[in-house]
């Protein structure tokens, strides 16, 4: 497998570090999984590392990688660390907001949709990751991914209150109130992770701003594929270097 320059990238020394975007899919239960496990075997040689994919499921869990993992006893986790040049962090995207973290002698990588936003990943995976390598939060990089843009994604209330705001039929930080006619936001994620990571003492951040849905020709979208696009699922990987 080759880089394609249409890949999203933080600019960072010391690590690997790269989404993909529409091409290659790497998710078993979205299309071909005998091809999905080839394309992640493919990505061994793009990171100088062997990737750990998760078996993802919303949540705020965050792992440490070990090398006896490998997919088919992948860890229920949305989001892990590593210390271990060897292994990378890989994550699965289609909608759903991925971040990737870098610190002096650690890496980590989470899939931050909202419910995982709202229990707390983010602040799960900086404080793995200061654990594990021995440093302070604002030592930490962290970058945003793409995932479904603030002008796609309507949410109703429930959303609104799962992240301490009021549901009242207003603009809200990280919501725009959009009637529909019942009461509905439109949902921010980068910004709802920019306020999340800027709370627990990340002040590098950067990326986000890409939209998987309606960018159609440029990434998999799991809302998407109702609308007939095709079925597949985009990493976010990094590694040691």
């Amino acid at each position: 497998m080759r880089p394609d320059p249409d890949w999203l990238s933080p600019e960072w020394p010391g690590v690997t570090a790269f989404m993909t975007t529409r091409g290659p899919n790497f998710g078993r239960k979205a299309g071909d999984p005998q091809q999905a496990r080839a394309n992640r075997a493919g990505l061994a040689e793009l990171l100088g590392a062997r990737p750990i994919f998760l078996d993802q499921v919303h949540g705020a869990e965050v792992a440490r990688l070990r090398p006896d993992w490998h997919d088919d006893n992948a860890p229920r986790a949305d989001a892990a660390v590593s210390t271990d040049p060897d292994l990378a962090v890989a994550i699965l995207v289609a909608d759903c907001l991925p971040v990737l973290f870098a610190a002096p002698g650690g890496v980590a990588g989470a899939h931050a949709g909202w419910r995982g936003l709202a229990a707390g990943v983010l602040e799960n995976t900086v404080a793995a990751l200061c654990d594990a390598a021995g440093c302070a939060p604002a030592d930490v990089k962290a970058w945003l991914g793409a995932c479904i843009g603030p002008e796609a994604f309507e949410v109703g209330p429930e959303v609104v209150a799962a992240f301490g705001r009021q549901p009242l039929a207003q603009d809200q930080p990280g919501f725009a109130y959009r009637p529909n006619p019942e009461p509905r936001w439109r949902a921010d994620l980068p910004a709802l992770a920019r306020e999340r990571l800027r709370a627990a003492g990340v002040g590098d951040i950067s990326g986000g701003g890409w939209c998987t849905l309606t960018e159609d020709s440029r990434f998999f979208s799991f809302r998407g594929e109702t609308l007939g696009r095709p079925r597949g699922r985009m990493a976010a990987c990094i590694s040691l270097r």
